[in-house]
This record gives C-alpha cells, structure tokens and sequence, in this order.
C-alpha cells in the first residue's frame, strides 16, 4: 500500500461492463516526508474519493474485487481516504 493524492478524475465514456457506474482518479504519490513525488498513477476507487484528498493506494490487483464482491481487474485501486497519521510520535492531518 502507498499514499497518494488524487489530483484529477478520468471520464471515460465506454469502458467495460466491470467498470460501469466506478470512478477512475489519477493520484500522485507522497514520500515518505509527506511530499508529492510527481509519480502519477490511475487507480480505480472504491473509497468515494475526491480531489485533494490524501488516499491509501492499494497495489495488489485483486483489492477492487474484494471490496466490490465481484470479479473486477484492477491493478491500483484506491481503499481509503486518510484523515491523519502518525509516524515516530508525529501526527499529520490531512483534512
């Protein structure tokens, strides 16, 4: 799993029947001093995320259809939208 920001949203008007109905967001990852990397992604979003937040990027392809309950492939798929987090005793909020 990594961190990411959604930056930006697809709008696809045909895409597979999977798909029907889901979001596409582009993201860019963040280091590990809470820095955007320039690294973009696509990742498809089971969490309702929206531009400018700070998500959880799930890398194993198989996540979407887990949290869908239907085979769905999806090699980025975003989980979570992260409100804060601690690391070594420091807390960062991103809401």
């Amino acid at each position: 799993m990594r961190l990411a920001r959604v930056i930006g949203n697809v709008v696809s008007t045909i895409k597979d029947e999977g798909f029907a109905g889901q979001k596409l967001m582009i993201v860019d990852y963040i280091d590990e001093d809470g820095n955007l990397t320039g690294n973009h992604a696509i990742c498809f979003d089971v969490a309702d995320a929206g531009i400018g937040d700070t998500v959880l990027v799930n890398v194993d392809g198989g996540a979407a259809g887990m949290f869908l309950g239907r085979k769905v492939i999806a090699d980025l798929t975003i989980c979570g939208v992260i409100d804060h987090l601690t690391i070594d005793g420091e807390t960062r909020e991103y809401h």
